[in-house]
């Protein structure tokens, strides 16, 4: 997180707006809470650790932008971000991940991102170092001298000059041609390294602790395995720039700053988390709802987990929970849960206005996905104004008489509307389609006419 420049929470949420539509009590909430963690890093080192972050509960049928907006926020502060369902989780003692694993798989985006920002930093030296190997596989290897007489003959001092002079012309001829590209249907040998693994671990109840440190620990017995393949100049320049990439990266500072961006700013989104609330019940899927409300507390509360990077304080890790909240409600979380989600947000339902806008307003929206991959088979895809508010009329008709899904009924009616061109757009010799009301009748009607078959379909 840049401390110099960032994002005003006006900022955050003018940006939020080009994804998602409306919802402007949720993006103000989440770019107060961003801006917070910016201002936390600012305060004095004595006052920093002090200040916890304001965790979030999103209250909102599905489909009205919950996740969006937190994927969409951890991308704006550039923060190792993970999404997790709180379902999958149980209490000890039951089949299933334990609620730390979160923790651990989240270091694991945080190493990653550090690794590639690392990697990038270094690619300029590392394609440097490729390309001299390259170069390397590429010259054509010395004649062996015929005999010892030749041999020695062969080892005055201006013969050895004349031939390292001769060297290194090819070798710049080469570099030329390499750097042209007009090397790229050559093949060449290249080493590549892997260690050995002879076995699995099988399982699911504790796999996270047990494999946690397996490879390092194992990585000095097993023995190093490298194999010859023969690859095209361009996938063997990948090879090498990959390997001395990996070279050249201190993976100890890596995983020191993985850490430390972990600890400050990751954020870990908890969907469903309504579904772990109500009370427990003695039998079933239900025993162990309280139970990992209870296995979560700690987490949320601030812990420290360990990983295979290292021990991971969770304090200043921000969660925001989400749930539908039909059947239950977030006063049947347990109590403390809930004093540790202080930012409560009620996501409106989507209407007419803002499925309209969903489909033409966004910078991703739906309808320019649909032009631009039909783009590349050379069919222009025209979707008329007519067109935008009857696919929004019947998504709104089709929540309100089956499953409230919002905006993702909208991806169903388009699949089911663009069906007959997308199959057969590499055959057509037709370039341009326009999409009006009439076209999105006639390809909905029968389905639509059918409630038991829209029920299924759309």
């Amino acid at each position: 997180m840049n401390n110099n420049s960032f994002f005003t929470p006006r900022e955050i949420v003018s940006e939020l707006d080009k994804y998602i539509i409306g919802q402007d009590k949720a993006k103000r909430s989440v770019s107060i809470a961003l801006r917070n963690r910016w201002r936390r890093q600012n305060v004095s080192s004595e006052m920093r650790d002090e200040i916890v972050p304001k965790n979030i509960l999103m209250m909102g049928p599905t489909g009205v932008g919950k996740t969006e907006i937190a994927r969409r926020l951890a991308k704006l502060s550039q923060a190792p971000f993970i999404k997790v369902e709180a379902s999958k989780f149980t209490e000890v003692g039951y089949m299933g991940r334990d609620v730390e694993s979160m923790i651990r798989d989240l270091t694991e985006i945080g190493v990653k991102m550090v690794s590639d920002e690392e990697s990038k930093a270094v690619r300029a030296k590392a394609e440097e170092i490729a390309e001299e190997r390259m170069l390397d596989l590429l010259l054509p290897s010395s004649p062996e001298p015929a005999s010892e007489e030749g041999a020695q003959s062969e080892q005055s001092p201006a013969t050895e000059a004349r031939k390292e002079s001769e060297k290194k012309r090819t070798k710049e001829k080469l570099r030329k041609l390499l750097r042209e590209g007009k090397l790229d249907d050559k093949t060449v040998e290249v080493e590549i390294s892997s260690a050995a693994m002879p076995f699995q671990i099988l399982g699911t109840q504790g796999v996270d602790e047990i494999d946690m440190n397996l490879p390092e620990m194992l990585g000095n017995l097993m023995p190093k395995q490298t194999k010859r393949k023969k690859v095209d100049v361009p996938d063997a320049m990948k090879i090498l720039i990959r390997e001395e990439s990996q070279k050249l990266v201190d993976m100890d500072k890596v995983v020191k700053l993985a850490i430390e961006r972990v600890e400050n700013t990751g954020i870990i989104f908890i969907d469903e988390i309504d579904k772990i609330a109500g009370g427990n019940s003695n039998s079933g899927p239900d025993v162990s709802r309280e139970g990992v409300q209870r296995d979560l507390l700690p987490i949320i509360e601030g812990s420290t987990v360990n990983t295979k990077h290292g021990m991971v304080k969770t304090d200043h890790i921000m969660f925001i929970g989400a749930g539908a909240f039909h059947v239950s409600k977030p006063s049947d979380l347990i109590p403390e849960i809930q004093g540790r989600f202080p930012v409560r947000v009620e996501l409106e339902a989507l209407g007419k206005k803002e499925m309209v806008k969903i489909l033409t307003e966004t910078k991703n929206a739906l309808t320019k996905q649909y032009v631009e991959l039909l783009k590349t088979e050379d069919i222009n895809l025209v979707f008329k104004k007519d067109a935008i508010e009857e696919i929004a009329r019947i998504a709104m008709e089709v929540n309100s008489t089956t499953e409230n899904i919002g905006a993702r009924r909208l991806h169903t009616i388009l699949e089911t509307i663009l069906d007959e061109i997308s199959f057969q757009a590499p055959d057509m010799t037709r370039s341009k389609f326009d999409i009006d009301a009439a076209y999105v009748r006639e390809k909905i009607s029968e389905i639509a006419s059918n409630k038991d078959l829209s029920k299924y379909i759309l």
